[in-house]
This record gives structure tokens, C-alpha cells and sequence, in this order.
């Protein structure tokens, strides 16, 4: 079923708001996949907040112009998925993960502002931990050096505590 004028319209607006968002755009061909498995694969994305749709590549390719991931619409070619993330490792990582559990399903390229990757870039990214992750770290290491010094400060008095311990103890061996 084809679009009218207005539907694309919408469509290209659609998809330019989400690229004006984007920090990673996933591009993956899904020739043979079974609805059921796109089922899953679209809760995934959903999940995980990834913008992922089918959609007519020379729709794309007019959202994306003029925008930092210009540089992907050469890539446009064939039934492609969609996968438009604010994360720049959600997509990456949603994708992958299916592509893995799915011979069918092929990663094609992906896209940084002004980088455009390959399929092995793609998965290159999609194994960087993520963000929440990244900051779990960063809070560790934060808390750590605060972590020593409180046990630091805590074992004068433990140690002082013992040392009274084994006076009593000898006083009443004695």
C-alpha cells in the first residue's frame, strides 16, 4: 500500500524529529525474519527506548539531509530496519543482540554524528558497556578512596578497643 504526499510527510517528519534526538542510528536488512521474531524485536528496541521501524529508504534518506548522519544514506539499499537511539549504544546493542540469535537478520552499517560505520563498527560499539553502566563505574571509583579512609578512621578506635581487650584478658588470667 502506498503513501500519499501527506503520509510521506508526515512519515519524513516523523523520523526527522527522532534523528534530531539521535546519538546513533543502526541500519540492519531483515530479508526471511519471521514476524513473530520482529515481534520481539521490536519489544526489545521498545524497552530499551531505540526508535526502530521499517520504513521506505528514500524517506529516510530525506529526514536525514542535511543532518549529521547525512553520510549513511549511500548505505540505503534493500528492505532495511530502522534502529534510531538517543543512547548511542542501545541501538547498537538491540540489534546485535538479535542479529546474533538470527542468521536472517544482517547488520548493513550504523552511524555517529559525522561517522558513519560499518557492520563491524556496529559491533564494535554495541560491545561498550552502556551508560548506566559506564556511571555504576565512575561511582565506584568516586566512592572508593571515601570507602578507605572511613575504615581507616574506624580502626583506631577497633584497635584501641582490642588493645583495652587483651589487658582485661591477661589481668583475669593472672
Amino acid at each position: 500500500m502506498s503513501l500519499n504526499l501527506e503520509e510521506k510527510k508526515a512519515v519524513v517528519a516523523e523520523v526527522s524529529e527522532q534523528v534530531a534526538k539521535a546519538q546513533a542510528i543502526v541500519l540492519a536488512e531483515y530479508r526471511g525474519i519471521e514476524v513473530g521474531d520482529m515481534t520481539k524485536l521490536r519489544v526489545q528496541a521498545r524497552n530499551s527506548g531505540v526508535y526502530l521501524r521499517v520504513l521506505k529508504n528514500t524517506l529516510v534518506r530525506r529526514a536525514v539531509d542535511g543532518t549529521p548522519f547525512s553520510g549513511l544514506a549511500g548505505n540505503m539499499v534493500g528492505p532495511l530496519v530502522f534502529g534510531i537511539s538517543a543512547d548511542p549504544v542501545a541501538a547498537a546493542k538491540v540489534l546485535n543482540d538479535f542479529a546474533k540469535s538470527n542468521e536472517k537478520f544482517v547488520i548493513k552499517a550504523g552511524a555517529m554524528p559525522n561517522q558513519v560505520m560499518d557492520a563491524s563498527g556496529v559491533k564494535a560499539l554495541a560491545s561498550m558497556p552502556s551508560r548506566e553502566e559506564l556511571l555504576a563505574k565512575l561511582l565506584g571509583t568516586m566512592q572508593a578512596p571515601i570507602a578507605k579512609f572511613v575504615r581507616t578512621l574506624n580502626e583506631v578506635p577497633t584497635s584501641f578497643v582490642r588493645g583495652l581487650a587483651s589487658v582485661r584478658d591477661q589481668k583475669q588470667a593472672a
